[in-house]
């Protein structure tokens, strides 16, 4: 094994991977381009795994961006962060899911390193895109419920900024790797890509890029959303203190925590066991280990896409009512929520206060 780790770093230093070595590095068959039995009997179960990601997370999100454009009302200040949440999922859709179940129906990563470098930069970038949106979302929430800042109010100019800032620390993560500083490589089992964890690579920066990476962009974001969701919670329930007698209140207290509760376990099965293994494999370089060790939570990583359009926009009841109607040819078969009396308007009111939206 030390000779094979040898001979990876040579390879490694050439700034180049080479397809035989890798599989046997991850202890797949040498001989053949398909994985051993482990990794052969996961891709199989991966494929429709993928495809059934794909068929329904593309037209969810696409929807949203749809049903966005069609009615006017749902075009507001906050509604434009997670319309990018679905240009991010969109992202993870199209350059992530597509290219890894190309690969998986190979069996290995066919379209060497560019294809290489175009997957792990489009997964990488929408879930960055993502992440920071969630970040946004949880700022303009606490700041607008917990009132920190006295008179603010959200506008389209906020927005925007709040846009252009998702966009720019997402490519500070995924653009560095392109430009020399650390690599995407394949992983797992070789049917999608990411950051080098698994080797130092001095010349290449590795070791720092990785820590910068799990600091800035990981570290810092569960951070802010712990906090700010912590506080938000906090205040909605001694605003509830204070009304013992207010249904509403009551009410939206129960749907903040079950949004919250939702909201964070959402982000820690996204990322949280990518990230850990990840960092396991950084920080134990040269440990043996399966391919479908990576591979498992590099998946759960995407599947951000899958859940995202369900707890960000499709609890939001303007936007349910938006989509079902386009959908059901104009028509919404369930009919219109219930917002006409004061008593809905109040819990409207209290509900979009501390909701996503």
């Amino acid at each position: 094994m030390g000779d094979l780790q040898a001979l990876v770093q040579l390879h490694v230093e050439a700034r180049y991977w080479d397809q035989d070595l890798i599989s046997m590095y991850y202890g797949c068959s040498t001989n053949n381009p398909l994985l051993d039995s482990q990794g052969s009997v996961c891709i199989n179960c991966k494929q429709p795994l993928i495809y059934t990601a794909s068929s329904y997370a593309f037209p969810v999100n696409f929807l949203t961006l749809y049903v966005t454009v069609q009615h006017k009302k749902l075009r507001t200040p906050l509604n434009y962060i997670l319309l990018n949440l679905a240009v991010a999922d969109l992202f993870m859709v199209v350059g992530g899911f597509t290219v890894t179940l190309a690969t998986a129906l190979q069996g290995y990563f066919f379209l060497g390193v560019t294809g290489c470098n175009v997957e792990g930069f489009f997964a990488t970038m929408g879930g960055e895109i993502a992440l920071w949106s969630l970040v946004v979302l949880a700022i303009e929430r606490y700041i607008v419920v917990c009132k920190p800042m006295t008179n603010f109010r959200f506008n389209e100019r906020h927005a925007i900024v709040g846009v252009a800032f998702t966009w720019i620390m997402s490519l500070t993560c995924a653009l560095p790797p392109l430009c020399g500083w650390s690599r995407y490589i394949p992983e797992g089992m070789q049917c999608s890509c990411g950051i080098d964890y698994y080797t130092p690579t001095p010349e290449l920066g590795n070791t720092s890029f990785v820590i910068y990476m799990f600091t800035l962009h990981f570290s810092i974001p569960l951070v802010i959303i712990g906090f700010c969701y912590g506080r938000l919670l906090c205040t909605v329930r001694a605003a509830a203190a204070l009304q013992q007698e207010s249904e509403t209140t009551q009410r939206a207290e129960k749907e903040v925590t079950r949004m919250v509760i939702v909201m964070v376990i959402s982000y820690l099965v996204c990322w949280m066991p990518y990230a850990t293994v990840a960092w396991y494999i950084f920080a134990n370089q040269g440990t043996n280990f399966g391919p479908v060790m990576m591979t498992i939570p590099a998946f759960f990583a995407k599947s951000a896409a899958l859940y995202n359009p369900i707890i960000y926009i499709l609890l939001n009841r303007q936007f349910r009512n938006c989509m079902l109607t386009i959908v059901c040819c104009g028509k919404n078969p369930f009919g219109e929520e219930e917002t006409s009396t004061a008593s809905s308007k109040t819990q409207a009111i209290s509900a979009s206060q501390v909701a996503p939206a």
